[in-house]
């Protein structure tokens, strides 16, 4: 008999796997706090050093508003600021929309011709790399509804992540899986939709992730261009508007609604990241430490 398999010893070994068992449980709930008390105490913080700033220096409330006037700017101008974010948070979510469709259809276009791939690809980071501030201007010149341009700015801005995540993840397939398609006799259009599109997912919800925050950002950045054209509704004009009327309490709580959608949107595709891949993909898997 082996000195492992006495009584003592078992028992023993059985105490430290208990103890490691209840650090573990003990880690993961710290953790768990953790992740929604911290960013709270920060943000409680950073809000009091505000004030406090305000307060101390007697700062002008039309140069930097405490927080109290910024939250009775949200709360008094609630009707007026929310009817503005429903324009902004349409205008963002449909140039999501037809970011999703043309960036990943045009990859699996790119994937399916070699050719097709060679001569869009350039052109299509030739877009992306250049500002949107640039183009905007040029587009409301030559497209007559002001909803089409502002569709396209954010469109402009958003379609590449897409494109480019979803290119890569179709071009880095395991080499044995698309050997072993080959040898059963799968056909092209097989070997897409069984090995290939499941094998992109990971890489297009990393994409659509950032681009869900880039069409946000092409969305303002469009409204501020076509403000002077007649549309003049959205966040980012009564931004603008607040500041020519100094009225900059105004001005931080629509500051303050933008980066909400913003973290809305964000959470919003991370989780639908994690249920699309909490089963089966490793950077969703839940692992013990």
């Amino acid at each position: 008999m082996s000195v492992t398999d006495l009584p003592g010893a078992k028992a023993g070994k059985a105490a430290t796997v208990d103890a490691e068992e209840a650090r573990r449980a003990r880690r993961r709930r710290v953790e768990q706090t953790a992740r929604y008390v911290l960013p709270l105490l920060v943000m409680v913080l950073a809000i009091w050093l505000w004030d406090r700033i305000v307060v101390w220096n007697d700062i002008p409330h039309f140069i930097l508003p405490g927080p109290s006037r910024v939250w009775a700017s949200l709360t008094g101008d609630w009707n007026l600021l929310w009817d503005s974010a429903l324009l902004t948070g349409r205008i963002t979510l449909m140039a999501l929309a037809i970011a999703v469709v043309g960036g990943a259809g045009l990859a699996i276009l790119f994937n399916q011709s070699r050719m097709v791939e060679l001569s869009l690809y350039p052109y299509a980071v030739i877009l992306q790399v250049t500002p949107v501030v640039s183009i905007a201007p040029l587009i409301f010149i030559y497209v007559e509804s002001k909803t089409v341009g502002m569709l396209m700015c954010a469109w402009i801005v958003a379609f590449f992540p897409v494109l480019s995540s979803t290119t890569l993840g179709l071009n880095s397939v395991d080499h044995n899986l698309r050997d072993l398609f080959r040898i059963y006799g799968a056909t092209r259009w097989q070997r897409l939709w069984m090995l290939q599109l499941p094998s992109a997912l990971p890489y297009f919800l990393g994409g659509l992730k950032i681009a869900g925050g880039l069409s946000l950002i092409g969305a303002v950045v469009a409204e501020l261009v076509a403000g002077t054209g007649g549309v003049g509704t959205g966040l980012a004009f009564r931004i603008q508007e607040a500041g020519y009327r100094l009225n900059i309490a105004r001005m931080f709580a629509a500051l303050a609604i933008v980066a909400a959608m913003g973290v809305f949107i964000f959470a919003a595709l991370s989780l639908l990241s994690h249920m699309l891949l909490r089963r089966w993909h490793e950077s969703a898997i839940k692992r013990e430490h």
